[in-house]
C-alpha cells in the first residue's frame, strides 16, 4: 500500500511540476521576440512558480522521486526507469539553481526602466535553461509512468 501511495504522490507532484516546465516551453518563442520592456514586465506572471507554491511543487518532485527509487530498488523493470525518471528530475533541479537562479538573482532589482545593455544573455539563459527543464521533465516523468506500466499486468483475455 505504501508504494501505491508513494508512487501517487510522486506523479502527482512531478506531473505539477512538469506542467510548470511545460509552460515556460510553450511561452519561450514569443517571449525571445519580446523588448526589454515587455520582457521584464511579463516576468511577474511567474511569482507563483517560486515560493512557496512552485518551491514546494519543485522540491516534493525530486525528493519523492527519490524516495520512490528507494521504494522501488528491488524491482525490476521499475528501478531502471524509475532511477531514469528521478535523474530527469534531479538534473533539472540542478539546472535551476546554475542556470536559472543566477538570473533570478541580478534581475531582481531590473525595471522595465532600467535593463541593462546585455540584458538579451540574460533572457536568453533564462529562457534556454527552463526550456531544457521541460524537456528533462516531460521525459522524467514518461519515465515513472513506464515505471508503473512495466508492472501493470496484462489480462490476455481482453483481447482475444
Amino acid at each position: 500500500m505504501l508504494l501505491r501511495v508513494w508512487r501517487f504522490l510522486t506523479l502527482m507532484f512531478t506531473a505539477l511540476s512538469m506542467a510548470m516546465a511545460f509552460s515556460h516551453l510553450l511561452q519561450m518563442r514569443p517571449r525571445m521576440s519580446y523588448d526589454a520592456v515587455l520582457w521584464r514586465a511579463t516576468q511577474s506572471m511567474y511569482q507563483l512558480y517560486g515560493p512557496p507554491i512552485g518551491a514546494i511543487i519543485e522540491t516534493g518532485a525530486w525528493i519523492s522521486a527519490l524516495v520512490l527509487l528507494y521504494l522501488v530498488r528491488n524491482r525490476r523493470p521499475a528501478f531502471r526507469w524509475t532511477l531514469a525518471g528521478t535523474a530527469c528530475f534531479v538534473v533539472a533541479q540542478i539546472a535551476w539553481w546554475i542556470y536559472v537562479f543566477p538570473v533570478n538573482k541580478v534581475m531582481v532589482d531590473w525595471t522595465p526602466q532600467s535593463m541593462p545593455p546585455n540584458w538579451t544573455e540574460f533572457r536568453f539563459q533564462w529562457e534556454s535553461a527552463h526550456a531544457v527543464r521541460a524537456i528533462l521533465q516531460i521525459g522524467g516523468f514518461a519515465a515513472l509512468v513506464l515505471s508503473i506500466l512495466g508492472e501493470t499486468p496484462v489480462r490476455k483475455d481482453l483481447y482475444h
